[in-house]
């Protein structure tokens, strides 16, 4: 089958070995996939990943332990866990100890002509949701996982700083909450996409006020975004980590003391909500894609992915 491996520079290869599916695992068909931030990190070295790249997908089930899942339309958790572990048993699936991670770490991923994922990893695509929605159901999922987390109420004042690709979905589904929310960023036209589902947006050069907050949650991946989003919060405020950071990050960690601030790492999520937004048409995130190429051409969309002010690229096998 055709893959795009993970490299220094990622590339395809044109007969790399098909999958065959251990006990329990089921053989994917790949529809469509999408490259994430994720994956541009994983090409420059973070976690030190080698194989097939990708682990944004909708697929078609060709092989199966349970019969009548063959032939449905599908999307995955990435996370395969052991399911046997006092971490899995304590329902933390997601934090297994033993788990690959799709595309991520010990296991093929999604940008290639079929893929493999436990049986119980797999979620059924309603009718109504297209490939083109249906991609998005993981990010979307890691957007849902915030309010799994921390109780956001109407009467909050929330700040999302960052209006990549998750910080317009974490945008998206936080406004169905009917807090006072507002979409900080950097690019007009991205911000005009907010725009479009009624979310207020500021620019980043323009001042906000200081400790009036009370959650923020920081989607930039920067240093910058953090320090800001620490300035932004009142006391006793709630300050949700969306990023990861290149390197160490300097923290006052004695200001986050005295102020009472609540640290929350966040994340996958879970999908069945993420698939139920899109099915009651609360949430459409088809105006993220920028562009569409087919998997002959991986490489090609994996550096348009890489250009400043692009946002969702996908494959099409």
């Amino acid at each position: 089958m055709r893959a795009l491996l993970c490299a220094d520079s990622p590339h395809i290869i044109a007969d790399y070995p098909d999958p065959v599916p251990p006990a329990g695992e089921a053989l994917v068909r790949v529809r469509l996939a999408g490259i994430c931030n994720t994956d541009l990190e994983l090409v420059r070295g973070y976690m030190a990943f080698r194989g097939v790249l990708g682990h944004e997908f909708v697929g078609e089930v060709v092989s199966s332990p349970d019969p009548a899942w063959i032939g449905r339309r599908v999307v995955g958790d990435i996370n395969a866990a052991c399911y046997r572990c006092p971490t899995c048993q304590a329902g933390r699936h997601t934090h297994c100890p033993n788990r690959t991670t799709l595309g991520i770490a010990g296991r093929d991923g999604a940008l290639a002509d079929a893929l493999l994922l436990p049986q119980a990893n797999l979620h059924a695509v309603p009718d109504v949701i297209s490939d083109e929605q249906a991609v998005f159901t993981e990010p979307l999922a890691a957007a849902c996982e915030i309010l799994e987390q921390v109780a956001i109420r109407p009467t909050d004042r929330v700040i999302i700083l960052g209006d990549g690709k998750l910080g317009l979905l974490v945008a998206a589904v936080l406004r169905l909450t009917g807090a006072d929310l507002t979409l900080v960023g950097r690019n007009r036209d991205k911000l005009a996409i907010a725009e479009g589902w009624r979310i207020p947006v500021r620019l980043a050069n323009e001042t906000l006020p200081d400790r009036q907050a009370d959650v923020v949650v920081e989607c930039t991946g920067s240093p910058a975004g953090f320090a800001q989003a620490c300035k932004l919060l009142r006391p006793r405020g709630t300050l949700v980590l969306k990023s990861t950071y290149h390197g160490a990050l300097s923290v006052d960690m004695s200001a986050l003391v005295v102020d009472e601030i609540t640290l929350v790492g966040s994340r996958c999520g879970p999908f069945a909500p993420a698939l139920r937004l899109m099915v009651l048409g609360l949430l459409d995130p088809q105006p993220l894609i920028t562009a569409c190429y087919p998997l002959d051409e991986a490489a090609a969309a994996f550096a348009r992915a890489s250009t400043p002010g692009v946002l969702k690229v996908l494959v099409r096998p």
